[in-house]
This record gives structure tokens, sequence and C-alpha cells, in this order.
């Protein structure tokens, strides 16, 4: 006999060691898994905030301020109001530990009727247009090289975004570690490139140019709306911080974890917004850039659709988990579908106007949930706890960021927008507040042939 068969296995008499090999061989659990640690956390923020939107939103900042100063004055303000979200947000992450987002604290602050209507227009809207944007964004920097001297096609850069968004979904699809993985190399590779950038712009400032700060105020022409959407521009470049708050029931330790995240990945982000103006010299790291950036909006994206599924706010199928790699494959392959019909309209600053207008309503409604809580929900743990006055300040900036556009240049647009949200309850009404018994009969059949199609099961709940 081969005297390895012979030799004794180290749980041999064992029943503790019996129990352990017994565990192991047992198939995980039908859910999303808590795979996400600190570092890859930080990742997600960093490596989704500093994205496409600094590639876009200077020169759409500069026309609404009209010269240097006031351009770098909403900068600034934008940076500090993304901090202060982002620190109302870690509260919020670590008060109700759940995955989806707002959806969770827009349910447990006003009730399911506003969490839906949030649901439904960032599925259905926002999150699949901000991925198309960050993929065009991405397209258009990865072909300009082939094209010198001129703007490639829209034929090929569209193409080229569908192309992209095709391989990030089935990253996302094929493996939560996969997905995490693309983040982290995206994202230290564009670190790595701004020290450069950092380095270069103090070198530049040292050799004495400096003419762009000389009477930077000089030229200024401003209204009440132009700031508001020089301000949904520079946003839109700072979008991102609540990033983790997708995804905290992935999260290991989410009260320690979610802060910290928070904490150490927004100031990581400015030397990128301050220095924009060098990023043509390392054209690559733009591509790298907006590429992570689309990864981690497919990512968070993929568990909204998850969450609001298993809260019966959309179709059940979207729920649904594989059984084989423990991702939410519908609901990835929904926004993913969604996302390549949204890079079909041309204008970027259009969309990104719209999709902040409709963003920041929901930002500031979760915020004065926050508030609300404070007195609603005493019995709630609060390992974090902001001062009150922050959410406060949240809530009257997005007061003025929806509102001043609309006083100081009303445009069907936003009518529609808004009738876009509101129409939601058109479907609420019948098939999740009555729950009409012939939706079911259209959908059981359709789901089981979708559910044998993706290999996927309902999530199994695991304590």
């Amino acid at each position: 006999m081969d005297e390895d068969l012979k030799k004794p296995s180290p749980h041999n008499g064992s029943v503790s060691g019996a129990l352990d090999d017994k565990k192991q061989d047992q198939p995980k659990a039908a859910a999303l898994q808590k795979n996400v640690g600190l570092v890859s956390g930080i990742c997600l923020i960093v490596g989704t905030m500093i994205g496409s939107g600094i590639f876009i939103s200077p020169k759409a900042v500069l026309e609404g301020t009209g010269a240097v100063g006031p351009c770098l004055c909403v900068w600034a303000a934008c940076g500090v109001l993304a901090t202060m979200g982002a620190l109302c947000y870690a509260e919020l992450g670590t008060m109700i530990p759940k995955s989806g987002g707002e959806y969770p604290y827009l349910m447990d602050g006003f009730g399911p009727v506003l969490a839906y209507l949030y649901s439904w227009t960032t599925i259905i809207v926002l999150k699949p247009s901000s991925f198309a944007i960050i993929a065009l964004s991405c397209a258009e920097y990865a072909s300009t090289p082939f094209y010198p001297g001129c703007t490639p096609p829209q034929v090929v850069t569209k193409c080229l975004a569908a192309a992209c968004i095709l391989i990030i979904t089935l990253i996302n699809c094929l493996s939560v570690k996969l997905a995490y993985r693309v983040q982290n190399f995206f994202t230290a590779a564009k670190l790595l490139i701004i020290v450069v950038i950092i380095v270069s712009g103090i070198v530049l400032l040292a050799q004495g140019n400096t003419q762009n700060l000389r009477d930077p105020f000089a030229g200024a022409t401003t209204s009440f709306g132009a700031i508001g959407l020089a301000f949904y521009n520079g946003l839109w470049a700072y979008d991102g911080w609540n990033q983790l708050n997708f995804i905290t029931e992935e999260l290991k330790n989410p009260y320690r974890n979610l802060p910290l995240a928070i904490i150490i990945g927004i100031p990581l982000t400015f030397g990128d917004r301050v220095l924009y103006p060098l990023s043509w010299i390392v054209p690559l790291f733009v591509v790298f850039s907006t590429f992570g950036a689309a990864n981690g909006s497919c990512f968070t994206a993929g568990r909204l659709t998850y969450v609001a599924g298993r809260e019966g706010h959309m179709v059940r199928i979207m729920s649904f988990i594989s059984v084989t790699r423990y991702t939410p494959s519908p609901a990835l392959i929904f926004n993913g579908i969604l996302s390549i019909i949204y890079i079909m309209p041309a204008d970027i600053n259009t969309l990104i106007n719209y999709f902040s207008f409709a963003q920041w309503v929901f930002y500031g409604l979760t915020c004065l949930a926050l508030i609300v809580m404070r007195f609603t929900r005493k019995e709630l743990k609060r390992p974090v706890k902001v001062p009150i006055i922050i959410p406060v300040v949240v809530v009257i900036v997005s007061c003025y960021l929806v509102l001043a556009p609309i006083i100081d240049q009303p445009e069907w647009e936003y009518l529609y927008c808004s009738l876009f949200i509101v129409g939601g309850l058109l479907l609420y009404v019948p098939l999740i507040y009555y729950k009409f018994s012939w939706t079911r009969r259209i959908m059981r059949p359709l789901t089981m042939h979708l559910q044998l199609f993706m290999q996927v099961v309902p999530p199994e709940k695991i304590e």
C-alpha cells in the first residue's frame, strides 16, 4: 500500500476536525457574501469619485461662473458639500446597515412610497444614465489617439461605450471578487498617476506659471441659476461619496469600515480636482479612471436593483442570486441593458444637468430622513453621530440646487423629469399596493424561464 495512504489525517479521531471538514464541504448560502474589506471599500469610493466627471465638468463649471476665481470657489464649495453629505451617509450606514444606498434610509424615514419612487427613478434613469455617461467618456478618450486632429466619429465612440458596458457587466456577473479586484487595480493606477500630476503642478507653480491666478475674478458673470448649474457639474465630478452605502451588507465589519473608508477615501480625491489642467500629459490615466469609475457604478447599481426586488418594489427576478457565483446577475444585466440604451443621446452635459436635478432631490430627502429619525427612531444605535447642523445645511443646499435652475431658466425637461418621478405611482398602486393577481399570473412563468436560463435562485436569509 502506498505510504501516503497510511498517513493519518490531521483530523482523524477528532470530532472538531470532522465538523470543520463537514463545514468546509457545505455550500454557501445563496446570498451576497461579505467579501468587501476596508481597502476595497476605499477603492470603491476613490475609484468612482476619480472618474469621468473631472474631465467633463471643468468647462461647464467655468462657463457657469465666467472666471477662474469663482470657478475655484465653486470647486471648493462642492468639495465641502460632498464631505458633509458623506458624513451624513456614514451615520445612516452604521445606523441602518442595509445595502441599497438611499433606499433603506428613505424606507425607514418616510415609508415605502418615497423609497419606491427613489428606486423607480434611480434604477430606470439615474444609475444607468450615470453608467452610460462614464462609459461614453471612457470611449471618447480611448478613441481620440486614433483620430489625431479631429473628433472621433460618434458611431465609434458609442460602439466602444457599449463594449465597455458589456465587459464591465460581464465582470460583475462572473465574480464579486473579480469586480473589486478590477476596482482596486484601476484605483491604484490612477492614484499613482495623480502623484505625478501633483508633483508636476508644484514644479510649474514654482517656475512662475501663475498667469491664470492673476486677477482671477475679472470677467465673472454669474446668475442665480447659472451658479446652480455650475454646482451640478462640479458635484457630478465629486459624485461617488455615497457608493459604499449601496453595498453595506457585503462590507466586512460595516460599523468600522464604512465610516473609515469614507473618511480616508474623500480626501484622496482633492489633488485630482485642483490639478485637472495637467491631466492631458497622462491620457492613459483618463481611460483607467473612467473604466474604474464605470465598474464602481455598475457594482453599486446592481445592489440597489437587487434590494428593490427583494423588497417587492421591482419584479422578483431582480432579487435572484447566481447559484454558482453569488452575484445579483439579473439586476446587473438589467442595468447594463438600460445603460446601452442611454448611450444613444449625444449631449453629455444635458444628461448631467437632469441627472443632478433628480439626484439632489433624493440626496436632500435622505439627509432630511436623518434629521427626522433623530426624533422618531431614537432607539437605533448610532456608532457615528454627526452634528445635526450638517444634515440641515445639506438639506438647505439641496433645495437651492433643485430650485435655482428652474426659477432662473425654467425648461420643460425639468417638468418631464418631475412627471417621470411621480409617474412611478401609476405602477406602484396596481402592482405593489394592491398586488393584482393577473400580474402574478403573467410574471410567474416568465420568472421561471429566466431563472432556468440564468441559473439564479431567490436569496436565502443568513444570520
